[in-house]
């Protein structure tokens, strides 16, 4: 059980000062995953309006919307990574990946 301990330390140990890009890569893959359903909302509250206006909307949505989403959200996300203590960091990281692949490939189908 100490060889286990010892190496999720380790691995977890290795992960930290990535802390910032595996949160930005989460936050970046829940706004795709979530970005059709986003997408298809706001669709719904624009449809009555003149094209250009819906074209407008959407241009800042995915340009300056998806953008702001992910400044704001990812300092949220390391926090949470960089708090946990190495027993925990890279099962949590690995669960959270799992997870999203998960929430993907159903989304896909």
């Amino acid at each position: 059980m100490d060889f286990v301990t010892h190496t999720v330390s380790a691995i977890s140990s290795w992960m930290r000062p990535y802390a910032g890009h595996i949160s930005i890569a989460i936050v970046a893959t829940l706004l795709v995953i979530s970005g059709s359903a986003i997408n298809h909302t706001i669709r719904t509250y624009i449809q009555p309006y003149h094209f250009l206006i819906r074209t407008l909307v959407f241009i800042l949505l995915c340009t300056f919307g998806y953008g702001m989403l992910s400044i704001l959200l990812t300092p949220y996300v390391r926090q949470f990574i960089a708090g946990m203590g190495n027993l925990y960091l890279a099962p949590v990281v690995v669960l959270l990946f799992l997870l999203l692949g998960f929430l993907a490939e159903r989304q896909r189908s």
